[in-house]
């Protein structure tokens, strides 16, 4: 009876490293998905800045162009 007592014992030990094993895997998938949302932010903030940088040249550009007289 005691072999029987100690493998459920061990049994249970055994089927919760297994859970928090799982546990930590989806953990672990959850923080790379969260990561590479906020990367993908990031170069999307980038992308929107040099757009709005280039805009302000261009308007720059444009207003000098109208202003400057003919010579």
């Amino acid at each position: 009876m005691a072999i029987l007592s100690f493998l459920s014992r061990g049994g249970a030990v055994i089927g919760l490293i297994l859970l928090i094993v799982a546990l930590l895997k989806q953990l672990i998938v959850v923080v790379g998905v969260l990561l590479a949302v906020v990367k993908l932010a990031i170069i999307v903030v980038f992308v929107a800045v040099l757009v709005m940088i280039g805009l302000a040249i261009y308007r720059d550009h444009s207003r000098r162009k109208n202003d400057i007289p003919n010579l």
